[in-house]
């Protein structure tokens, strides 16, 4: 699955798609553009796509030598696509950006170095979005949600939906994986013994196809979700620290 790099990259970026043929170009480009002058890879991962997703992005590698493309038999969900970017993955730094080029590109080089400089104790820096481009209902359901889950977690994330967030692929595979997973990466790091941080990312208006997300749909994912989260880590110990003799 590994594509030949002239030297090992510093960041990992990786991008879940679904039908998001008339953005994920587009996205690629910008990305490039973002960490130019940085050693880099760029994986979209295509969750099985009905339209041209993946011939666009495979044709687009020719222009941009850091790209790498995954694609998934079987449509399997975002997290499931995150997690198969970061198993490909080459760095020991990684970044995850929403397909739907809302999330800011240019705002990515700065997370990442901010976690590249930070004691390894920091497992991830995530976004904050602020000044949303969506819809009164999708910000007050999202800041409801959020509420919820920050008090019952006691994660400290105001905005744990958004897709762009720097990590340590050593500490993200530590985690235990499910579905939706994407949305509890903070209270999972902190469960590890991880700390986080956050910092206000640009959000902008979705310019070609449609959200894969419903309210309704959210809610009915999150209530389970959220109980087995609690139920982690209400089963968490932590040796603070293994010492080898």
């Amino acid at each position: 699955m590994t594509a030949p790099i002239a030297a090992a990259p510093a960041f990992s970026i990786v991008v879940p798609v679904f039908d998001e043929g008339g953005a994920a170009p587009a996205l690629a480009r910008e990305i490039a553009a973002a960490f130019a002058g940085e050693r880099f890879e760029i994986l979209f991962v295509d969750d099985a796509s009905r339209d041209d997703t993946k011939a666009l992005l495979t044709a687009l590698k020719a222009e941009i030598p850091q790209l790498r493309v995954l694609s998934h038999r079987k449509n399997s969900g975002q997290s499931r696509a995150v997690r198969s970017g970061v198993l490909a993955a080459l760095a020991p730094s990684d970044v995850t950006l929403d397909g739907d080029g809302q999330t800011d590109p240019a705002d990515a080089p700065r997370l990442a170095k901010a976690l590249a400089a930070a004691p390894p104790t920091m497992a991830l820096i995530g976004g904050e979005r602020v000044r949303r481009q969506d819809s009164a209902a999708k910000r007050m359901a999202s800041k409801f949600g959020n509420g919820v889950r920050k008090r019952l977690l006691r994660d400290t994330a105001n905005d744990t939906g958004c897709g762009l967030k720097a990590f340590r692929r050593e500490a993200f595979l530590r985690l235990p994986y499910f579905d939706h997973i994407h949305r509890y990466i903070p209270a999972l790091m902190l469960r590890e013994g991880y700390e986080v941080a956050f910092q206000p990312v640009n959000h902008r208006h979705r310019e070609s196809g449609v959200s894969k997300y419903t309210n309704f749909g959210r809610l009915k994912a999150s209530v389970s979700d959220l109980l087995g989260v609690m139920w982690l880590q209400s089963r968490a110990r932590d040796p603070l620290e293994v010492d080898e003799a």
